[in-house]
């Protein structure tokens, strides 16, 4: 039976400001999503929040994996539970290898109970599989060899994503804006791995702005993010729809959000009036 990712009537507050304000979603293994709406709308906070970020704080409402909440859990139980999020700004972290780091992380995902200091997976077993998925992504092998997202492109840290995601096969990826600050040879591999990845097993969530993400990986639901509720669900055509003509319809058919989003947009501009509501 395919594991569900619930999100119920999710509330979520950065810095005490609240940003989300109940949200509703379901994602089964095995679907593809897309996650749009114009900056400032929410999408990225509700990415950090599904993954247990310290400064995101649920207010109200409850994530959940087959009925088990995740509200209490940290980022790398709920890695456990299976779920994954491929970062818009991948950190750096010099003197760790990607290898070394992609063997830990798998380790760890695969065997949920594992303490630090016990058995990690056999070398030999993760260097074949390392390799066979490198190759398969097109990937060069010398990668693994650097440090992780050391001195790599903006191509390179988005490759690295996708090799976790290869790597670690969680039930849930979220894929934050893996398409940002890419040219178009950039875009169309992530597009392809990503399809290449997919399948029952995995239920991928793609936060884009565009459709270039969307070329290879048609979404069978479209949930559109505005002033920190989702307004509307489609199918592909809804993506395609914002893609031509932007969200101008959107906020059209929903203005009292939409006079929302513009108050708080003004409160976010230098100079806004002291109290006013963002």
């Amino acid at each position: 039976m395919a594991s569900l990712l619930k999100i119920e009537n999710l509330c979520v507050a950065v810095d005490d400001k609240l940003i989300l304000k109940g949200v509703n979603l379901e994602v089964r293994q095995g679907e593809i999503h897309a996650l749009m709406g114009p900056n400032g709308s929410g999408k990225s906070t509700l990415a950090y929040a599904l993954m247990g970020h310290p400064k995101y704080e649920i207010v109200e409402g409850n994530i959940s994996v087959d009925g088990a909440s995740l509200n209490e859990l940290e980022p790398d139980a709920r890695a456990r539970m299976g779920l994954f999020l491929a970062f818009q700004y991948p950190v750096t972290i010099p003197g760790v290898k990607v290898a070394d780091f992609l063997r830990h992380a798998v380790s760890n995902v695969r065997n949920p109970n594992r303490k630090e200091g016990e058995g990690l997976i056999p070398m030999r077993d993760f260097r074949k599989e390392l390799k066979s998925r490198m190759e398969e992504l097109g990937i060069d092998l010398e990668f693994a060899r650097r440090y992780l997202n050391d001195g790599f492109s903006g191509g390179e840290k988005k490759r690295m994503e996708i090799l976790q995601l290869a790597m670690l096969r969680p039930k849930f990826a979220i894929l934050d804006e893996t398409d940002s600050g890419l040219d178009s040879d950039a875009v169309r591999f992530v597009s392809e791995a990503i399809s290449r990845l997919s399948g029952p097993d995995m239920a991928i969530v793609i936060i884009t702005h565009h459709e270039r993400l969307l070329e290879f990986n048609v979404p069978q639901q479209t949930h559109v993010m505005l002033a920190g509720r989702i307004v509307e669900d489609g199918d592909a055509r809804l993506a395609h729809e914002l893609h031509d003509q932007g969200y101008a319809g959107i906020r059209a058919r929903h203005p009292a959000i939409a006079a929302e989003e513009q108050e708080e947009t003004a409160a976010r501009q230098p100079g806004a009036a002291v109290g006013a509501r963002g």
